[in-house]
């Protein structure tokens, strides 16, 4: 696979808070369709309820790469799935007098046609931990507390 590049740009807009774009999201002549407010989170000085924070798209982007990577690997594996949905915790705590996100906690939630296919699924689900990029790409623990369910 060739080298790829993900733009995203910010901009301060007032007190704690700016727009986060990325050219590659732009719609027609909006140039700020797509973007999200980002802002510093209320635990922390000044900080702002109801904004995405860094924090939060830090986990996003680890929930999400899970999702996508499941979605992947389950198709190709020809997995019979009906839904899959997956709620995350990102943790931040301060070590040796840094805050870090030392963990991410994963409980995905699979449901399936099948009940042959529950050991299955779950092995999928666990490749697609390891398989993920951002997972790979971050110091933060990652664990996974997986649900698998039978469609009724």
């Amino acid at each position: 696979m060739e080298k790829h590049q993900f733009n995203v740009d910010i901009k301060w807009s007032n007190e704690r808070k700016g727009l986060l774009c990325s050219p590659e999201l732009i719609q027609g002549d909006n140039t700020t369709s797509n973007c999200i407010e980002v802002a510093t989170p209320p635990e922390f000085p000044k900080g702002m309820p109801h904004i995405w924070s860094p924090e939060h798209l830090f986990t996003a982007s680890v929930v999400s790469c899970l999702m996508t990577t499941f979605l992947a690997i389950a198709e190709n594996s020809k997995l019979e799935f009906s839904s899959f949905g997956c709620k995350s915790e990102g943790i931040l705590e301060k070590e040796n007098g840094k805050f870090l996100m030392t963990k991410i906690i994963l409980k995905p939630t699979v449901t399936i046609k099948n009940e042959k296919d529950i050991d299955r699924a779950k092995r999928i689900v666990q490749k697609s931990e390891v398989a993920c990029l951002i997972s790979n790409s971050i110091k933060s623990k990652v664990t996974l507390e997986t649900e698998i369910v039978v469609e009724s």
